[in-house]
């Protein structure tokens, strides 16, 4: 499967941007997907999971209330984020290809888009 981000932007704390993620080719694979981030000099971390087939979600506790995973059940899955921190600030993205273990974590997915940049100022 191949999966591209897009919709990241520069925003002044407070505002919203909506992320999106489209996966195409073997597309078996994203019942499963999930958004990651990493700020320079820190690890991956999961900040949102959404099984797409029956619509559970799970976020991390420092966007919840804020970020919400959604999906169109065309393949594509969103991240609506508001009220922005700078703290937020990372390169976000998408995942897919279950592996198993927690959703939180980088090695529970096995592909991975190429990013897409979120700067809070």
């Amino acid at each position: 499967v191949q999966l591209v981000e897009s919709g990241g932007g520069s925003v002044q704390a407070g505002g919203s941007l909506r992320l999106s993620c489209t996966a195409s080719g073997n597309t078996y694979s994203t019942a499963c997907m999930g958004w990651f981030r990493q700020a320079p000099g820190k690890v991956r971390e999961g900040v949102a999971y959404i099984y797409t087939i029956g619509g559970s979600t799970y976020y991390a506790v420092s966007v919840k209330g804020r970020f919400t995973i959604s999906t169109d059940n065309t393949n594509t899955v969103f991240l609506q984020m508001h009220s922005l921190k700078p703290e937020d600030t990372a390169m976000y993205y998408c995942a897919a290809g279950w592996r198993g273990g927690t959703w939180d974590r980088p090695s529970s997915f096995a592909e991975w888009g190429q990013g897409t940049q979120v700067t809070v100022s």
